[in-house]
C-alpha cells in the first residue's frame, strides 16, 4: 500500500489555503490544484510498504511523538520547487514550528532505515504542498500571481498546533487520491 508519515491541517487552515489557491487560479495556470481536505504537511513519504511493516512502521511513529510537546506551527511565504525559472512544485512555507518539524522529520528518517525504507535523498524542508505545475501554460502569470502573493501570508498570523503525528494510506484514482488514516499519535499535551 502506498502510504506517508504527515501532520495534519485543522480546517481553518485548509480553508485558508483553499482561498490562497483560488486567488492563483486567476492566473490560467495548468496546476493541478492540491484538494483542500487533502492539504498536509509531511513528514515522510514512505512509499509503496509491505503490510507486514505496517505495526513496526506504527511503533516508529508512537516512539517518535514520545516525549515531545505539541507546538505551535505558523504558515509563512509561498515559494516553489525547484526554482522561480522552472516551478514544478507551488508551496506554503512554515516559520514558527520549523525546528520542531524538521527533527521529528529527521527522527522518523533515522528509524524507519531500519526497515529498510530508503532515506530522503534531499534535506527535510518544511513546506506544505498546494499544487503541482503541469505544463507552462500561462507560466509568466502564474509567476507574477506567486510574486503578488508571496508576502501576503505574513501579514496575518496563520498558525495552529500540531498536536498529533499521522500515517496515510493513499490510493491513487483518476480524480485524485484519497487518504485514509492508518494511525494517529497524539504528541504530549502538557
Amino acid at each position: 500500500m502506498r502510504t506517508f508519515i504527515a501532520i495534519e491541517l485543522p480546517e481553518n487552515i485548509k480553508t485558508t489555503l483553499s482561498r490562497l489557491q483560488d486567488k492563483l487560479k486567476q492566473c490560467g495556470a495548468d496546476v493541478k490544484w492540491v484538494e483542500p481536505h487533502n492539504i498536509h504537511l509531511t513528514l515522510k513519504f514512505l512509499g509503496e510498504i509491505e503490510d507486514s511493516k505496517l505495526e513496526k512502521i506504527n511503533q516508529i511513529i508512537k516512539d517518535t511523538a514520545e516525549n515531545k510537546l505539541k507546538f505551535e506551527i505558523t504558515l509563512a511565504g509561498l515559494g516553489v520547487f525547484p526554482n522561480i525559472n522552472h516551478p514544478k512544485i507551488i508551496w506554503v512555507g512554515i516559520k514558527n514550528g520549523d525546528n520542531e518539524t524538521k527533527l521529528i522529520a529527521e527522527e522518523l528518517e533515522e528509524k524507519l532505515q531500519r526497515l529498510n525504507i530508503p532515506k530522503e535523498e534531499r534535506q527535510f524542508s518544511g513546506h506544505i504542498t498546494i499544487g503541482r505545475i503541469k505544463s507552462w501554460l500561462n507560466k509568466d502569470k502564474l509567476i507574477g500571481g506567486l510574486s503578488t502573493l508571496r508576502d501576503d501570508l505574513p501579514k496575518e498570523k496563520i498558525s495552529f498546533i500540531a498536536d498529533k503525528i499521522t500515517l496515510f494510506k493513499s490510493s491513487l484514482k483518476p480524480n485524485g487520491p484519497i487518504y485514509e488514516v492508518l494511525k494517529e499519535v497524539t504528541l504530549d499535551t502538557t
